[in-house]
């Protein structure tokens, strides 16, 4: 028996608990979400939008389309993932087929052919962001549902996620240096030639990094148990099943919240280089700058987590990042439009670090804690049900977080067209705002976003798995499985 194989042990005699290798190996897959659909795809609507000027409500729609695939995409998968028997287990196989097609996407939705006018533009981004919101759903809903499969305790879980957090992080801080260093520096943010072979570069990050996660955790994922038999085909299961996952009220409170809370997060970070590039006028070689500032606060909010989580429960853990979020986006904006500080150019890389770098722990501490308080929901769910629904809920969990780069996108072009923001700015490396328009576009870009966060925090407060719950939900699994 390998070592992978001698440390999945029946949940009735022990607490599962990874080796560091594989959780290494499983955090490199991380690199799809963070690396891929965050930190390059982040570029995508400033692309579409200020360089190839395609109506911001354009940008929108196309993103809106995808998200209404992944509504269907994602269940399915994570249906799929749940029931799926095969010799490599019922997660492995299905991300081993997406990786392909995530690097082939991903490379083709930063080249679209050129002379393409407005619809055809258009169709571009929709086809290549479902085909992008498809793939990575293929990859990474049973990606995160392993992740809380790997360990059962309570604490081993979120040391799973803290692993799988730093590596996105790591995979975010590539991508966010190979676009502004290699491709963006020197104004090419506002060039459109730099684009096509930084979507290839990263496309080639993601493959390697997907990769190593499967062969290195083939042998752990293999080993897991393999699902009960079920009687009749996904389709006819998936709304009964959906039904089933939604009757947990913890379920609906964290995909709810989380969806209401990633609109917030996708409006802000779709306008984060508008409002750098127009209105405190920064350099894109600069640019990058506030980008690591951001990625250091999720470390330290990663690496705080599991402390915080030893003194209070998970869920004010997410509530604090919440609150830290709620305060990136209202001080400096909300001075600028009281007229009271606005720093340009170089004198505004500072504050807007210190900014970032303070939504950076809030974003971590909320990346570590929900994906935890969901494993917790799924252990509710078979404690009530007597299934195991993680793909499900982890499918959930996902299409919540492509919800900031559609509905949250969605709402951002709509906006930039009614302050009729100039799409000719995006061809100027040095174009300078009227204050009015400047004013518009941060109030989108911060106060907005706000608001919308604190309707997210609210939703949250009714959350009511506590530590002792859990503990309660896990020694009545235990028992079960003893039977």
């Amino acid at each position: 028996m390998g070592n992978d194989e001698a440390l999945v042990q029946p949940a009735s005699t022990a607490a599962m608990r990874p080796s560091l290798g594989v959780k290494l190996a499983y955090s490199l897959g991380q690199a799809a979400q963070n690396g891929g659909f965050d930190a390059a795809i982040g570029f995508i609507f400033f692309y579409y939008s200020a360089v190839l000027q395609l109506s911001g409500t354009l940008v929108g729609a196309a993103l809106a389309v995808s998200l209404a695939f992944d509504a269907v995409v994602d269940p399915v998968v994570g249906s799929w993932s749940d029931n799926m028997t095969s010799r490599l287990g019922r997660r492995l196989p299905l991300m081993i087929v997406a990786i392909p097609f995530i690097t082939l996407s991903i490379g083709l939705l930063f080249s679209p052919p050129h002379g393409l006018g407005q619809m055809g533009l258009f169709a571009w981004l929709a086809v290549m962001s479902v085909a992008v919101r498809s793939f990575i759903s293929l990859f990474n809903v049973p990606y995160i549902a392993l992740g809380a499969e790997l360990a059962s305790g309570y604490a081993e879980r979120t040391s799973v996620v803290v692993y799988r957090a730093f590596a996105g992080i790591c995979s975010g801080v590539a991508v966010t240096a190979i676009g502004y260093s290699v491709f963006f520096a020197g104004g090419g943010l506002q060039r459109p030639e730099g684009y096509p072979g930084f979507g290839w570069s990263v496309a080639l990050l993601l493959l390697v990094c997907m990769t190593i996660c499967c062969l290195g955790i083939r042998r752990y994922a293999a080993a897991l148990p393999q699902p009960d038999a079920t009687e009749g085909s996904m389709l006819r299961r998936l709304p009964g099943e959906l039904k089933e996952i939604f009757g947990n009220r913890s379920f609906r409170l964290l995909f709810i919240s989380a969806v209401v809370l990633f609109i917030a997060i996708g409006v802000n970070m779709s306008l984060n280089n508008h409002a750098f590039v127009f209105v405190w006028q920064m350099k894109s070689e600069k640019i990058q700058f506030i980008g690591y500032a951001y990625l250091i606060g999720i470390l330290l909010g990663v690496l705080g987590a599991p402390l915080l989580q030893k003194i209070m429960e998970k869920k004010n853990v997410v509530i604090i990042g919440f609150l830290l979020l709620i305060g990136n986006w209202l001080v400096l904006q909300g001075a600028m439009l009281a007229g009271i500080y606005h720093p340009l150019g170089d004198a505004a890389l500072g504050p807007m670090q210190f900014n970032s770098f303070i939504a950076g722990i809030g974003t971590g501490l909320v990346s570590v804690a929900y994906p935890s308080m969901m494993a917790d929901a799924a252990d509710e769910h078979e404690y009530l049900y007597g299934q195991r629904r993680e793909g499900l809920y982890f499918a959930g969990l996902g299409f919540a977080g492509k919800a900031a780069t559609g509905l949250g996108v969605m709402v951002a072009g709509v906006a930039l067209d009614l302050i009729r923001f100039p799409r000719a700015a995006g061809q100027e490396v040095a174009a300078v705002l009227p204050q009015a328009m400047q004013f518009r576009l941060v109030s989108i870009w911060g106060p907005v976003p706000a608001v919308i966060a604190v309707a997210a925090l609210l939703i949250l407060a009714a959350y009511g798995i506590t530590r002792a719950r859990h503990e309660q939900i896990a020694s009545e699994l235990l028992r079960r499985k003893g039977q």
